[in-house]
């Protein structure tokens, strides 16, 4: 995993050009990546989602892509939010102009997403068997529905960033 400062406030994912994928664990293995014998794999299909979210099914659940750009990617669980790193100073920079982010996000169309319990994020070329040897993250959701909406912000002169924003939805 990347860090920007030393120590770090918090681990971040790259990719190697494609998007990122958040796949739940328990499905993991399902998940081929850029291997496979079909014509389109699922590396492909995650390149193909349109926009800043998408899911594609996994297994008997589905996997969220944090697609547009392949931007650094961490979870902050206080405010139940990916954010992608567009460009920033300094790692302390990009944080402190979340919750600013936040407040005035204009989001983007909400996509529901089941899930089986905590997810894994890392690069969607990789296969879910292989996330030991790539950089990945591993996100602790609680199991259920979530509500995920997704925006970029400009909360400084120089700070842009993507948030990828889950909500967990009472039945």
């Amino acid at each position: 995993m990347a860090r920007y400062a030393d120590p770090g406030a918090v681990e971040w994912v790259e990719s190697g050009g494609g998007p990122l994928v958040a796949v739940p664990e328990a499905v993991l293995p399902f998940w081929a990546g850029a291997d496979g014998e079909d014509l389109a794999t699922d590396y492909d299909r995650a390149c193909e989602v349109d926009g800043h979210v998408g899911l594609l099914p996994v297994g008997d659940s589905a996997a969220l892509v944090l697609g547009d750009e392949p931007a650094s990617t961490s979870f902050l669980p206080d405010h139940g939010t990916f954010v992608r790193w567009c460009a920033a100073g300094s790692e302390d920079e990009l944080l402190a102009g979340v919750p600013a982010a936040l407040d005035t996000a204009v989001w983007e169309h909400e996509v529901r997403w089941d899930v089986p319990g905590p997810v894994l994020l890392f690069d969607s070329a990789w296969p879910g068997a292989e996330t030991d040897r790539t950089e990945h993250l591993r996100v602790p959701l609680e199991p259920g529905r979530y509500a995920v909406r997704a925006t970029y912000a400009k909360p400084g002169p120089e700070t842009w960033l993507g948030l990828v924003q889950l909500q967990r939805l009472v039945r």
